[in-house]
């Protein structure tokens, strides 16, 4: 599998570019694609302009900015070749333009790589199903460089519970006076020192309380689900996946 990767040159590009040397899921680099790309390496360029052949690429794995979103799809699109995107921080445009390009092409789209949060985020549906009369909360916790909060995970653990209890609704950052509701889902963030992150799901009625919680230890393991995303999504037919759907697939696997 020969992988096209987008931010090479930051951390998170370097963790997968090191993954494919190992051949992690069968993986090899065939180009990378970076602004900062001085010329000394003739398979890492500064734009999509500079790749002269696409036929050696199999899949597109973008480690990179969300604006470097839609002209990252506009090349998979003109190309035919599947495209995951792990970058979180998406505009409405943006997310407009990955629901685009996923009718023409296959597109692997989450605002978390990890298949620990996959589960997390259905053993939060389960839960919330199982227990409607309870409160939720979420926590997260990031190291004091993320740019974002709440984080693009937190948010999706609340947009999943709210597909089983479609009248809850987010309240980020609580604050000032006012009773909490039952449908409200508080959602609340901490920054500080070296965190890989951390998320809670705290689940309670006035009996007992369930904690989901799930750690990430090093970053390597979001370079890791991004080429099991790219290995799970060459070959499929146009659309958009998730980690769900990777999910979905380890699970049918396993009952058969």
């Amino acid at each position: 599998m020969k992988i096209l990767l987008n931010g090479i040159l930051g951390y998170m590009g370097r963790e997968v570019h090191k993954l494919c040397n190992e051949g992690y899921k069968g993986a090899h680099l065939a180009f990378g694609v970076d602004p900062r790309a001085d010329g000394s390496d003739s398979s890492v360029v500064s734009g999509f302009d500079k790749i002269a052949d696409a036929s050696e690429i199999d899949c597109i794995v973008d480690f990179s900015h969300h604006t470097a979103t839609e002209e990252l799809l506009d090349f998979a699109v003109k190309n035919n070749i599947p495209a995951v995107v792990a970058t979180t921080g998406h505009t409405e445009e943006e997310l407009r333009a990955i629901k685009r390009a996923s009718e023409k092409v296959a597109v692997f789209y989450s605002r978390n790589m990890s298949l620990g949060i996959a589960l997390l985020l259905e053993l939060a549906k389960v839960t919330a199903l199982a227990m409607p009369e309870a409160e939720i909360e979420i926590i997260e916790s990031h190291h004091d460089r993320k740019l974002d909060a709440p984080s693009g995970t937190a948010l999706m653990i609340a947009d999943a519970i709210c597909e089983v209890k479609p009248t809850s609704y987010t309240n980020m950052g609580r604050s000032g006076q006012g009773k909490r509701t039952p449908e409200e889902i508080g959602i609340h963030s901490v920054r500080m020192g070296n965190i890989v992150g951390i998320h809670e799901v705290i689940v309670g009625t006035k009996n007992q309380t369930i904690t989901l919680k799930h750690e990430a230890h090093d970053r390597a393991l979001f370079a890791e689900g991004g080429l099991s995303a790219a290995a799970f999504i060459v070959g499929k037919s146009a659309g958009l996946y998730d980690m769900s759907s990777l999910v979905d697939e380890h699970s049918h696997g396993a009952k058969q």
